[in-house]
C-alpha cells in the first residue's frame, strides 16, 4: 500500500483495493459467476471486476489493485481472459472482449495498477505461471538489516542490543545465503523485529530467536542438526 501511497502522492485508499489469493480462490471471486440465492442463482459481480468499473469512472486518476500471495491461487483459473486484457499494451476499449458469463464487453482501463506479492521462498508451491510472469516488473524485497532506517529503528528501541540483532542476522543470512540448497530467497527478514513496543529487552530478543527463527532454520536445515545446533548457539550466547 505505501507503494501505491508513494506514486498516488497521496494517501487515497478509496482507490486501493487488496485481496489475497489462495488454492480456493476462483474467477467466480475475482471477476464474476452464479452464487446461489433464496430464489435460485444470480449473477454477482467479483472484486475486480467492480475495482475496474469504478476506475473507468475516473480515468485520469491512478488506481492500485494489491494481491498478496499472487503465486498461491490458480492464476489461469482465475484470470481467465483477463490473462489478456492486464497487459499494458491490451488496455482500453479498443481491446474489451465479452467474458465468460456475459456477452458484455470488458476491458481493464490503463489507470489500473496490479502490485502482486509472493514469498519466493516457498518451495509448496510451483514457480508462477510465465504467461503471468511477462506481464510483470519484478522487484526483490531484501532484508534491511543494514539499512540506516532500520538501523536508527531498532537502535530507538535499544542501542545496546541493536548491534547484536544487526551483527549476528547479518552473519545468519550470509550462511542461509552461500548455501547451494537454500539461497538468497532463504534470508531472515527484518520484519521479526518490527515489534510494536517501543522498547526490545534482551529476553525480547532471545523469545524471538527461539520461538520464530530457531525452528525455521530446524526446517532449513533439517537434515543437519549440527548445523542448527551451531546457530542456535551462535543466535543465542
Amino acid at each position: 500500500k505505501r507503494l501505491a501511497y508513494s506514486i498516488m502522492n497521496e494517501r487515497d485508499d478509496s482507490r486501493v483495493e487488496m485481496i489475497q489469493f489462495h488454492q480456493s480462490y476462483s474467477y467466480e471471486d475475482f471477476i464474476m459467476g452464479y452464487r446461489p440465492t433464496e430464489g435460485g442463482f444470480q449473477l454477482k459481480y467479483g472484486i475486480f471486476y467492480r475495482f475496474c468499473k469504478m476506475a473507468q469512472n475516473d480515468p485520469h486518476r491512478p488506481y492500485f489493485f494489491i494481491i498478496d500471495e499472487i503465486n498461491r491461487g490458480n492464476l489461469s483459473k482465475i484470470f481467465g481472459e483477463l490473462l489478456m486484457l492486464i497487459e499494458a499494451d491490451k488496455r482500453g476499449h479498443s481491446y474489451a472482449v465479452p467474458l465468460t458469463y456475459t456477452e458484455s464487453k470488458f476491458y481493464v482501463p490503463e489507470n489500473v495498477n496490479i502490485i502482486g506479492t509472493m514469498n519466493t521462498a516457498d518451495r509448496s508451491l510451483a514457480i508462477i505461471d510465465y504467461a503471468l510472469r511477462r506481464r510483470f516488473c519484478f522487484i526483490d524485497m531484501e532484508p534491511a538489516f543494514n539499512n540506516l532506517s532500520f538501523k536508527g529503528f531498532i537502535e530507538n528501541k535499544s542501542s545496546e542490543i541493536a548491534g547484536i540483532i544487526i551483527d549476528r542476522m547479518n552473519k545468519l543470512n550470509t550462511s542461509i545465503e552461500s548455501d547451494p540448497s537454500l539461497g538468497k530467497g532463504f534470508c531472515i527478514g527484518h520484519s521479526y523485529f518490527c515489534t510494536n513496543e517501543d522498547t526490545i529487552t534482551m529476553d525480547d530478543y532471545k523469545n524471538i530467536i527461539e520461538y520464530e527463527i530457531i525452528p525455521l532454520l530446524s526446517e532449513y536445515w533439517f537434515d543437519e542438526p549440527d548445523t542448527v545446533r551451531e546457530w542456535t548457539s551462535r543466535l543465542l550466547g
